[in-house]
């Protein structure tokens, strides 16, 4: 859908603006397209985004900052997020033995069995996401992507 079309003006805009406001656009798209997804599991993006990076441990346990660095939301609250799987039994949280004062956190059987029910449908999710693309056109976005965060 063209910008125009979205906004519902003629305007001739700025390279800048346009580039700017097709961007957020898109972005609000595709995050509106997960949180329906996530939803059905009860779950948000990212607490998603902690059980996948817990998974990536791979049973290795994880502290609050380890989870916070790797965080695609930056601004996450990841005690809150942490908390909120505690609840439902998708994380663990145990204190260090040897650090009274560090929580070490991992995924539970169920956290694990979770990504495994959402992994193959997250997948056709994305890849349906960037079906309008051509092979090539999907690499070259991700390339300047790349390039506009630096």
């Amino acid at each position: 859908m063209k910008l125009q079309d979205v906004l519902k003006s003629d305007v001739a805009l700025p390279l800048a603006k346009r580039t700017a406001l097709n961007f957020m656009i898109t972005n609000t798209s595709f995050s509106e397209k997960f949180l329906d997804f996530f939803k059905q599991y009860d779950i948000s993006t990212q607490q998603f985004n902690v059980l996948r990076i817990l998974r990536g441990q791979k049973g290795k346990p994880a502290n609050l900052a380890t989870i916070q660095e790797r965080m695609i939301h930056k601004n996450s609250n990841t005690t809150r997020l942490i908390d909120k799987l505690l609840v439902k039994g998708f994380v663990k949280r145990t204190i260090c033995p040897e650090n009274r004062r560090k929580v070490e956190i991992v995924i539970t059987e169920s956290g694990l069995y979770l990504l495994e029910t959402i992994d193959p449908k997250l997948n056709e999710l994305e890849e349906k996401a960037i079906q309008p693309l051509t092979t090539a056109e999907a690499e070259t976005l991700n390339i300047l992507l790349e390039k506009l965060r630096g």
